[in-house]
């Protein structure tokens, strides 16, 4: 059977707990540097805490190593992957082929996104110098994935759910371009966030003050099954620096889409062990999002992007029928209840985002926390109707906030009468087993009828503890009296011992092939890597070198040249988006620029391949 992995982020420990708590196979979370997310580092203490934790349940934590590493950081990030694995972590995540010239301890490794996976080639590559997981591009779809599986057999990771990356990812340079802030060394400061404006090659503006580079959120939810006959095992939630509520009720509501699959397909298995009961009823419109694409699962398609705003719009719940002040006439959908407190938001007359909070209901009348300006309303003079949102819902916010969760795992138990006391067994369903036994008086049972159902009631109450009981099973060759006491302090001792046990399988499941089982004849797919190959390091170009790579460019991080650089290269097309495709008017994909405060850049429509370059210019 094929185990299906749901792979949540962490961005501290407390939120790889909610993670883990709410259903996570996997956890992935960053280490105490070069991963990635700058602003998500965690210390080796936590992660260790982490590991043990996620043990439990047989869940997999993988730490982010997934930064373009210079020379003289080379002995810090070798060193911090062997603390990873001695703190129990089973997969670094890496992008710089450094690693794989390093003296690593036996721990797995998965290619990042950022190595830029979008072609059976090299994802075989990949699967042949011994990495252990691939983390395809989210540009990929269905049928691209199909064709990468039918001629590679590592394990594939795809991006399920979250804020999407306009760039191919480890392919963007705008950020280190405008400002020295480098994507692929965890610095990202996001300018295709931004508002730009669209001009021709004279500078007329043809689209002003928009945010042309956004996307809307990954949301692959109805895809879940086509994914997984594609080939997918791994299903990622992206999230580093989202917090705990954000990353509890996406990983639920996958848990939940993943488990009704497996449960009527017996081809399939889960990655982990334990059930979890969140107290919230799962809704991803609540959590942030941008709106939600499945971007080119099935090819390209309209509304992929997010021009007016790259905030949270939330859930649609209506529209606004009239405005007076702080008083809005609306007509809701139904079901939708308000409370005061919830945030609110509509698009006004010029698509800005107007936001405010409910502090009164008068039947369909909402009484707003602020007054609506006569030029937000504008539009409804024309007898409009504007579509509302709700982005914050504070009655949900609440029970999130409440849910911990409560993840078991369920285990059967035996008792056994010894000579001198009594031995309690607990197994697992996937037969981890553990033993307490004590010493005690044993006095017959007057009542043994009584006793075994006093016994047996007694067994099953676990508590707060990680376990539930399925079945307790009483092998006595006399019926005894047992103190409440002396059941209760058993448990105690196997719980402690169960966990024990179940870390301890965890730790040895760890696989142990990373040293020397790299294939040093596979050859690269290219002879020649530019700046876009990513190299800052010594010890990447002689691992490029060693598998047949003639001509290795510095990347940009370590030196910038002159002239033209592609800074992004991306599947979203803005002529595409703003009706002006070549394909679809016949006209010739002349390049357009966008600009604003950072700076004028072209970009360039490659029709064939249905892609875009954004191209800077230096001096």
């Amino acid at each position: 059977m094929r185990k299906i992995e749901l792979l949540s982020p962490a961005k501290n420990f407390e939120v790889g707990l909610a993670a883990i708590n709410h259903g996570a196979d996997a956890v992935y979370i960053g280490g105490p540097g070069f991963g990635a997310r700058e602003k998500a580092g965690n210390s080796m203490e936590d992660i260790a805490k982490l590991c043990d934790y996620a043990a439990i349940f047989g869940v997999k934590v993988y730490v982010t190593l997934n930064t373009l590493l210079f020379d003289n950081e080379l002995e810090q990030a070798r060193k911090i992957a062997w603390d990873c694995y001695n703190a129990g972590v089973n997969a670094l995540i890496v992008q710089d082929m450094a690693l794989l010239e390093m003296d690593l301890p036996p721990i797995e490794l998965h290619a990042s996104t950022q190595c830029h996976n979008v072609s059976a080639e090299k994802v075989k590559f990949l699967e042949d110098v011994g990495f252990k997981q691939v983390v395809l591009a989210r540009e990929l779809s269905v049928n691209d994935i199909k064709d990468i599986r039918s001629k590679t057999t590592v394990p594939l990771e795809f991006f399920v759910h979250g804020a999407l990356c306009v760039s191919y990812s480890g392919q963007c340079y705008l950020s280190h371009i405008i400002g020295r802030r480098s994507a692929n060394r965890g610095a990202c400061a996001q300018p295709c966030r931004l508002k730009w404006n669209l001009e021709d090659e004279n500078g007329k503006v043809l689209v002003a003050g928009r945010h042309l580079l956004s996307l809307r959120d990954m949301n692959n939810s109805k895809n879940l099954e086509e994914l997984i006959d594609a080939g997918i095992t791994s299903f990622k939630i992206e999230g580093r620096l989202k917090d705990a509520d954000y990353v509890k009720n996406t990983t639920a509501y996958y848990r939940r889409a993943i488990d009704e699959i497996i449960e009527r397909r017996p081809d399939l298995e889960r990655a982990s062990r334990g059930v979890s009961s969140p107290s919230f009823e799962t809704n991803l419109e609540k959590s942030f999002s941008r709106g939600f694409t499945d971007y080119f699962a099935h090819g390209r398609q309209k509304n992929i992007d997010a021009p007016f705003t790259p905030k949270s719009m939330g859930e649609h719940i209506g529209e606004i029928k009239k405005i007076e002040g702080k008083r809005l006439t609306v007509s809701l959908l139904k079901n939708v209840e308000l409370h005061n407190g919830d945030g609110l938001c509509f698009l006004d007359n010029d698509n800005q985002l107007q936001g405010f909070n409910v502090n009164g209901l008068e039947g369909n009348i909402i009484l707003c926390s602020k007054e609506i300006s006569p030029s937000e309303a504008k539009a409804f003079t024309l007898g409009e109707k504007i579509p509302l949102y709700r982005n914050f819902d504070i009655v949900w916010q609440r029970a999130v906030e409440a849910s911990a969760g409560n993840r078991k795992i369920a285990s059967k138990l035996q008792t056994l009468d010894t000579d001198d006391g009594l031995q309690l067994t607990a197994i697992t369903a996937d037969g981890v087993s553990a033993s307490v036994s004590v010493k005690c008086q044993k006095d017959l049972a007057k009542n043994p009828e009584k006793a075994v159902e006093n016994i047996r009631t007694k067994l099953s109450q676990w508590g707060d503890t990680k376990f539930t009981v399925t079945e307790v099973g009483t092998n006595f060759r006399e019926v005894y009296f047992i103190p409440a006491s002396v059941l209760g302090e058993m448990k105690r001792q196997l719980v402690e011992e169960l966990e024990k046990a179940l870390i301890s399988k965890h730790r040895v499941s760890r696989t142990s092939e990373m040293q020397g089982r790299a294939d040093l004849q596979a050859d690269y797919p290219a002879t020649n890597l530019s700046y876009m190959g990513n190299v800052t390091n010594s010890l990447s170009r002689k691992f490029y070198e060693k598998h047949g790579v003639t001509h290795i460019e510095d990347g940009l991080e370590k030196s910038m040249p002159e002239g033209e650089i592609v800074a992004m290269t991306t599947k979203h097309c803005i002529r595409y988006a703003n009706g002006m495709c070549s394909k679809e008017t016949g006209k010739p994909a002349t390049p357009l620029y966008i600009s604003n405060d950072h700076g004028r850049f072209r970009l360039d429509f490659d029709c064939k391949n249905c892609c875009m370059k954004v191209v800077s210019i230096q001096n």
